[in-house]
């Protein structure tokens, strides 16, 4: 391929979420509540389905905040327990603890060993960079590009052309690679070729 950049989504292609629910059940018990593993499950799941559309909202540090508080809120109510949103907020974000998938890393090694510029491209609240960061991922990547930052989530194309131009690459020569149809939607929007995860498989085909 004529490539001069690789866009990369985070959550399912960069990064994968351990299982919070332990962790939460344990922050529920610590305030008197006692829920069954599959009770915090279900929550978290409503938390989750509330999140997934409202993470472009969290672009600064007082609406994510204001995110946060509103998404344990959502999870605590799910849960039936009577506890206030903004002092369980911490414990929720706490709870939150993310892995590099496996030969992700090594894959935006190899990418950027053969010249290529790299970002992270995602549907998420401005928070994205300190999660990367933890991981030692953001030193891989020239940008950190997030659905807030941009104002509309993926598939428009707001998020890849903020990316192009942190970047100063074109979308003709540049790839996406995600694990959903709103990746593949959203980078064709924007005229970026599209690669389907997992991202050592699609580092392998773009560096073929």
């Amino acid at each position: 391929m004529d490539v001069e950049a690789v866009t990369i989504d985070a959550f399912g292609t960069l990064v994968a979420l351990r299982d919070p629910v332990p962790a939460l059940q344990r922050a529920l018990a610590d305030r008197g509540v006692a829920r069954e593993e599959n009770e915090v499950r279900a929550a978290f799941g409503a938390e989750v389905e509330f999140y997934v559309e409202r993470s472009h909202e969290g672009r600064d540090e007082a609406t994510l905040a204001l995110l946060r508080r509103d998404c344990a809120g959502v999870f605590l109510s799910a849960a039936r327990a009577d506890l206030d949103p903004g002092e369980f907020a911490p414990a929720f974000v706490d709870s939150l603890e993310f892995e590099t998938l496996p030969g992700a890393a090594e894959a935006c090694r190899a990418l950027a060993a053969g010249g290529l510029r790299l970002a992270v491209v995602s549907n998420w609240d401005v928070g994205l960079r300190e999660h990367l960061q933890a991981l030692g991922l953001t030193q891989l990547v020239g940008a950190v590009v997030t659905s807030a930052e941009a104002g509309a989530p993926k598939p428009a194309p707001n998020v890849f052309e903020l990316a192009l131009a942190r970047l100063g690459a074109t979308a003709e020569r540049t790839v996406h690679v995600g694990d959903s149809d709103a990746d593949a939607e959203g980078a064709h929007a924007a005229g970026l070729r599209f690669e389907p995860a997992p991202l050592a498989d699609a580092a392998a085909r773009i560096l073929r």
